[in-house]
């Protein structure tokens, strides 16, 4: 009922505005009457009240007539009396017609209300059928929510089910022995692929069933018998595998390297060993100790025998030393000495052993050399011999690691259990030799080939030689430091008077000193020794004073000045061939060589112009006291010595590079001092000249015959000899 109340609300409404646009429409402009009743806003006026302000009257009139239509309607001149009038009777007009409306359309109003009835009564049984379906939806989602519970809870058997057959099936798995394990083990060779796959499924069934037995699995006891059979028969076969390819490196002329390779691609044979018949796993270890320990001895025993054959029969011996004189006599039964005792410390073409492409160079061959008559100097065959012990030591240490399945100190006792023997029977090898070794180079040479070996087992990751080559160092460095002492000693206690004849040439024991010294401080460049440094410079110490001690046998100043200069002159050029520029040595020797060459110079220039220079020297210090005037009392002598330079110079000179000349064996250095000595000399004349240009000696009669200075220069530039 009330929505069809509701509905005969609506209906009248539309009616009302139907009326109300059928008489806009035909009233036209002039139907505004309505909004103009409608926009005239007079408030709560209220003429009767005695209360009436007519301020407020004129507020309300002033607002009224800002209306449009208000304003429209003044403007056009309508009476707003007859205006009122009319628009009443237009309302009226339009009620009578929406009444006859509304008449009319009655039919259809009622039928609209018989059909707002109906759809009431349908939306009524759908209210009740939703409310039906509702309830139904409640039980229903009660029902999924015990599915869900039960879901749920079927999953989590689900997932216990899934994993307790999970673990049980690994166990079965674990537990079960297949035919193919026990044929392959059984029956297959132990070098066939198949029998390395089973017997690594055999080791994991192994393992598995100890395990479960450790937590009290019953199974076990089912195939704990299967197992161990099969695991007895795999170790024997293993052990007469592996035992077979030890035996096979004691065949004469084997090369053990291919069989040891070969044990390495079954080298879980060894780890099923150890893992399940430790016995069996020792038996082997040592064994293969044993037997290798036995072939390398063997080997480097007679290698090294064999290589000290191809050795120079001509080696250094104790009186072969720097400071033993050349024309020293031994007894008759002595043996021969080096046809050259200057070989010994050279070095020559000895310390390309340790270049890096000689030093990894091929071990040498000895039947080869001794068939092609070739000799070699120890530090070669040292270099082979080491190269050979360290090239075998890196391979079996490595093959140590990776087939016995040990690292760390484990690895370090078991190669020295296979390598020990060896490596002390070539310690006492090298001490013997080095007993009765006095070649300094070659020891040198050796040192610094083990420290280049030692770097290279650095870099191939085998620490296991590093306690060997700290040995060999210990049995090196003394015996080269003994070495070098002794020929310092040699040095110091050499007597110059005992060397029979002198000359003003290189002394044959600076020679020896020179080439010794070059070529130890080039090999030590390349690995620097502050030791090695401090034994050289002692014996500089030693050389220098026997340079001057040979030097004070000479009568004269200049052939004293000639020998010190020869001497430091070939010792620097040798030492310059093979060390640095700015070596301790070199320096030295240059300051040394620097300072005689000056003093010879004066010495040179002495004879013929000695008087010149003195003149010269005193009077710049006369000069430089202020006391020029003394000049004045100096005219004869500076006449003399004018006429005295401009008569004797050219031959002089002359004289001056020929002795020059005849006095020094390098023309270099000769030359070096020629020029040196008319440059000084073109200087104490060019001074001479500033001398005479004082007030005092201006005018004197003899400057005429001065030489010209630029004269003098380019007749000197003549004697120049030029090489």
């Amino acid at each position: 009922m009330a929505a069809a109340a509701t509905m005969a609300a609506a209906a009248r409404e539309l009616v009302l505005r139907a009326g109300t646009s059928d008489m806009e429409e035909e009233e036209g402009p002039l139907a505004g009457g309505a909004g103009l009743q409608e926009s005239l806003q007079l408030g709560e006026l209220d003429i009767t009240s005695d209360e009436f302000i007519l301020d407020e009257v004129d507020v309300h009139i002033q607002a009224n007539l800002e209306d449009e239509l208000v304003k429209e309607a003044l403007k056009t001149g309508v009476d707003l009396r007859h205006y009122s009038k009319q628009v009443e009777l237009e309302l009226q007009q339009i009620e009578q017609k929406s009444i006859r409306d509304y008449i009319q359309e009655s039919e259809n109003i009622a039928s609209l209300h018989n059909q707002i009835t109906a759809c009431d009564a349908v939306l009524e049984r759908m209210e009740q059928m939703l409310g039906a379906f509702q309830s139904d939806l409640s039980s229903i989602s009660s029902e999924i929510r015990t599915l869900q519970e039960q879901s749920g809870a079927m999953n989590i058997r689900l997932r216990n089910r899934q994993a307790v057959r999970g673990k049980l099936g690994e166990l079965v798995d674990g537990l079960v022995v297949p035919s193919a394990l026990v044929t392959a083990i059984l029956e297959a060779p132990v070098t066939e692929p198949r029998f390395l796959e089973q017997l690594q499924e055999l080791d994991a069934k192994a393992a598995a069933v100890r395990e479960q037995e450790a937590r009290g699995t019953a199974a076990c006891a089912d195939v704990r018998g299967v197992l161990d059979r099969l695991r007895v028969k795999a170790v024997m076969k293993i052990r007469e595998f592996i035992l077979q390819k030890i035996y096979s490196f004691r065949k004469p002329m084997t090369n053990y390297q291919i069989p040891q390779t070969a044990l390495l691609k079954y080298r879980f044979f060894y780890q099923f060993l150890l893992g399940n018949e430790r016995a069996t796993a020792k038996e082997i270890r040592d064994e293969y100790v044993e037997t290798l320990s036995k072939i390398y001895l063997s080997y480097y025993r007679s290698y090294l025998g064999r290589l000290m054959k191809v050795q120079y029969e001509e080696v250094a011996e104790k009186d072969d030393l720097m400071g033993v004189e050349d024309t020293a006599k031994k007894g008759f039964f002595s043996k021969p000495s080096l046809r050259s005792r200057n070989t010994i410390f050279t070095l020559g073409t000895r310390g390309s052993v340790i270049s890096p492409t000689e030093l990894e160079a091929p071990i040498l061959v000895p039947h080869t050399a001794q068939r092609g008559e070739q000799r070699y100097p120890f530090e070669a065959l040292f270099r082979s011999q080491h190269y050979a012990l360290l090239d075998n030591s890196c391979r079996e240490y490595l093959f140590i690691c990776e087939f016995f399945v040990v690292s760390g100190p484990a690895a370090h006792d078991l190669f020295h259990a296979v390598m020990g023997r060896t490596l002390s029977m070539t310690l006492k090898h090298l001490e013997s030799y080095l007993a009765d070794c006095y070649d300094a180079i070659a020891v040198f040479l050796c040192i610094h080939i083990v420290l280049r070996f030692r770097n290279i087992a650095a870099k191939r990751d085998v620490p296991a030689l590093d306690r060997y080559w700290e040995q060999v160092l210990a049995l090196l460095w003394p015996r080269f430091e003994l070495i070098l002492e002794m020929n310092v000693q040699s040095v110091r206690s050499t007597d110059p008077q005992r060397l029979g004849g002198l000359d003003t040439r290189p002394h044959y024991i600076t020679r020896r000193y020179a080439e010794f010294s070059s070529a130890l401080v080039s090999i030590n460049q390349t690995i620097p020794n502050e030791r090695t440094m401090q034994l050289l410079g002692q014996l500089q110490v030693e050389v220098e004073n026997f340079v001057l001690r040979v030097a004070a046998e000479f009568s004269s100043r200049k052939e004293q000045l000639v020998f010190l200069i020869n001497n430091y002159d070939m010792m620097l050029g040798v030492l310059m061939e093979r060390a640095t520029d700015d070596s301790k040595e070199v320096e030295s020797f240059q300051q040394l060589l620097n300072a005689r060459t000056q003093e010879f110079i004066e010495e040179l220039l002495s004879p013929p112009f000695g008087g010149l220079v003195a003149f010269v020297k005193e009077a710049e210090a006369l000069i430089e006291r202020g006391q020029a005037e003394r000049l004045r009392g100096e005219e004869a002598r500076v006449t003399q010595l004018i006429r005295g330079f401009g008569s004797s110079w050219k031959s002089s000179v002359e004289s001056l590079s020929q002795d020059v000349m005849r006095s020094f064996t390098n023309f270099r250095n000769g030359t070096s001092i020629i020029q040196g000595a008319l440059t000084q000399l073109i200087q104490v004349y060019h001074r001479f000249h500033r001398v005479l240009s004082q007030p005092q000696l201006r005018a004197l009669p003899a400057r005429a015959e001065l030489i010209n200075i630029h004269h003098l220069m380019v007749e000197l530039k003549k004697h120049k000899p030029n090489f």
